[in-house]
């Protein structure tokens, strides 16, 4: 097998010089995003649609990094703050209404534990996939393996080392589940603070569409 394909079946590879030429690719891409002027939304969304490949309303603050961009997949109206990293050595599979705060890090990509091993230059990629409206809070690092459920909310500066279920709420180092998203959340805003009436008449309105 080539390092390319044993790679992309997440066993142990090397970036011998066909997988680096794919990272080239993604750099020069990821230059031009990181370049362009901050203030040109529709240039940047041409520039992401570019970097990801299928996508849809997707929109990255720059600067952004990651090591192709082929292995992110992402459903409807994808977006990441600024500073989001993606190693994505391994697939990352993102679905609809998904929000990432700033200085996310979602890591595929790894090495062996023993010296011996990891001194060879062999590492590895495994995949991780985030569910549909998922709200990723800032400074999050998402480790190698890991599936997020559906409707999830990940706490600010949580490190997620395992399975995350749907409907929850969920943070810390290690990340662990705080508590079910149920529908008394519906109309809270910021801790115990409700969504102001006017606000909150729009809300129904423009989601009924």
């Amino acid at each position: 097998m080539t390092n390319q394909e044993r790679r992309d079946a997440q066993m142990a590879y090397i970036s011998d010089a066909h997988v680096l030429a794919e990272q080239q690719v993604c750099r020069r891409k990821l230059h031009r995003l990181n370049s362009i002027a901050p203030w040109d939304f529709d240039g940047i969304r041409k520039m992401v649609k570019d970097l990801l490949g299928k996508s849809e309303n997707a929109f990255i603050n720059p600067p952004f990094y990651c090591d192709y961009g082929t292995h992110i997949e992402v459903g409807k109206n994808f977006f990441a703050n600024y500073n989001c990293t993606i190693l994505d050595v391994a697939k990352v599979k993102i679905g609809d209404n998904c929000l990432l705060a700033p200085h996310v890090a979602i890591y595929t990509a790894g090495h062996p534990i023993h010296p011996f091993s990891r001194n060879s230059a062999y590492e590895y990629g495994k995949e991780i996939t985030i569910g549909d409206n998922v709200w990723i809070g800032g400074n999050v690092v998402i480790c190698p393996g890991v599936h997020i459920g559906n409707n999830v909310v990940i706490g600010a500066g949580s490190v997620v080392t395992r399975d995350v279920p749907d409907w929850v709420l969920a943070a810390g180092n290690p990340c662990k589940v705080i508590r079910k998203i149920t529908d008394k959340d519906r109309k809270k805003l910021f801790g115990t603070e409700d969504i102001d009436e006017e606000a909150w008449k729009d809300i129904e309105t423009r989601m009924k569409y």
